[in-house]
This record gives C-alpha cells, sequence and structure tokens, in this order.
C-alpha cells in the first residue's frame, strides 16, 4: 500500500489582494481553507485542521467568512468515510486560528508542531490569531526541532519553512506520482511563489523570503506545490477524493 493524500476545504474567506501578496492592490480573493489527509499504512495524519467549530460560532457569520458545520474537519472525514476518532497524528503548520480550529474534533491524535511555534503561540498576546482554546486542546504535543521523519520511512517528511511565523512547517509527501509539498501560509498563493512575493503579515519577511526560494527550487526540480490558500489552485482538487 503506497502514500495517499485526501484534500478537503473547510471553510473560505475574502481578503484583497494585498492581504496575501505586499503591496497587489484591493482585488478582492476568495480562498479556502484546506486541511488535508494522509493515509499511510502505519497511520493516519492530518495537516492543518481548519477553522472549526469554535470559529464557525464566533465568525461563521462574519463578512467575508464563509464556513458551516459541513465544513468542519470532522464532518469532512466522516463524508470520506473517516472515523476523527482513528487520525494518529494532527501536522498543524502553525497555531493560527484558521490552521488548528478543527484539532478539538480530533481526539486521540498527537500534535506534531515545531517547538519554537508553541512558544510563539504561549508568548503571544494576540488571543485571536493565537487561541490556546484551539492549539492546546488536551491531545499531547509532539515537539520537533526541524526536519522530523513522520512514519520512519521518507515518505512523511515535515520539515520547517519558517517566515509567516517563528515555527512555520510544512510537509513533503512521496506521493506514487511524484513528490507534493503541503506548504501551508508560507506560501499563500502560486504568484506568491512565481515572484517570490511575500505577506506583509508574515512575522519574518527576510525568511519568509528564504523559505520561498526553497519551495521554488523544490518545485523546479519537479515537485508540486499545493500552496496555502489559493482558490484558482484548489479548482483542480477534487474535494476528499485519493490522490496518489
Amino acid at each position: 500500500m503506497s502514500v495517499g493524500l485526501r484534500a478537503f476545504t473547510c471553510g473560505w474567506f475574502v481578503q484583497p489582494k494585498s492581504f496575501f501578496i505586499m503591496g497587489a492592490g484591493d482585488e478582492p480573493i476568495r480562498s479556502p481553507v484546506p486541511a488535508y489527509l494522509i493515509e499511510h499504512p502505519k497511520g493516519l495524519a492530518l495537516f492543518d485542521t481548519g477553522y472549526g467549530p469554535k470559529i464557525r460560532r464566533l465568525f461563521g457569520s462574519a463578512p467575508g467568512i464563509e464556513v458551516t458545520e459541513q465544513d468542519d474537519i470532522a464532518a469532512r472525514l466522516i463524508e470520506a468515510g473517516i472515523d476523527p476518532a482513528k487520525i494518529n497524528w494532527i501536522v498543524n503548520s502553525h497555531f493560527h486560528l484558521d490552521h488548528c480550529g478543527g484539532n478539538v474534533q480530533i481526539p486521540n491524535a498527537t500534535v506534531v508542531v515545531q517547538r519554537s511555534e508553541i512558544e510563539a503561540a504561549r508568548r503571544s498576546s494576540d488571543s485571536i490569531l493565537y487561541d490556546a482554546e484551539l492549539y492546546d486542546t488536551g491531545q499531547p504535543f509532539l515537539a520537533v526541532n526541524g526536519e522530523h521523519d513522520l512514519f520512519g520511512d521518507g515518505t512523511v517528511i515535515v520539515f520547517p519553512t519558517a517566515g509567516h511565523t517563528r515555527g512555520h512547517q510544512s510537509i513533503k509527501l512521496g506521493l506514487p506520482r511524484g513528490d507534493v509539498v503541503l506548504a501551508g501560509d508560507c506560501c499563500y498563493l502560486k504568484q506568491s511563489l512565481d515572484e517570490l512575493q511575500i505577506s506583509p503579515g508574515d512575522d519574518d519577511p527576510e525568511q519568509a523570503r528564504l523559505t520561498l526560494k526553497r519551495l521554488s527550487a523544490m518545485r523546479h526540480r519537479g515537485t508540486r506545490i499545493f500552496y496555502g490558500h489559493d482558490g484558482d489552485f484548489w479548482q483542480g482538487i477534487a474535494q476528499g477524493t485519493l490522490l496518489r
């Protein structure tokens, strides 16, 4: 059995393009909030968990945010025939609210996160962006420093992609049809990578550019990049369909 990937949208939001790319203007962009299920012979892992129930309750009717109960990661998994209680790992790219909001619905997983991201979240004074009720929901943390081979066979590699946050991380998957990187917010849009353009919300602009250059080199070698919030890219991704 080879490694497989399922992609889900766990909500949408609308922001001006300048939110994603510095100085890009006020054109509104409708963007997905993705989560990914990795199916491995040794277990199941999620990369990010979307908005989740608290964000849906607090902001589900706010202008520019589109999220319903069916967008919860638990509902997406059940729709795909997956029991949320059977997930072994949650790999959070970082602890911002649209990436860990569904952690609470995955009760038996261990959360894999860069130690520097835990420290940044706990130090932050922004209780909306870093909400402990979303990222610290009772599951054990596996705090890593740098690269981590999730299943010990080189097929699912967690690797640091700092810049957007101090402890941002991505995943490289060895799928049968070639390598894929689940980028998260280190690369919002395809245009971000094409033009090596950072976001005004990046914590460390210099490091964010270095991360984009690294992803660009990987893409040049044939790795497919799954961009963090690119609605155009998402049109080519089938909801919940097994990718290999």
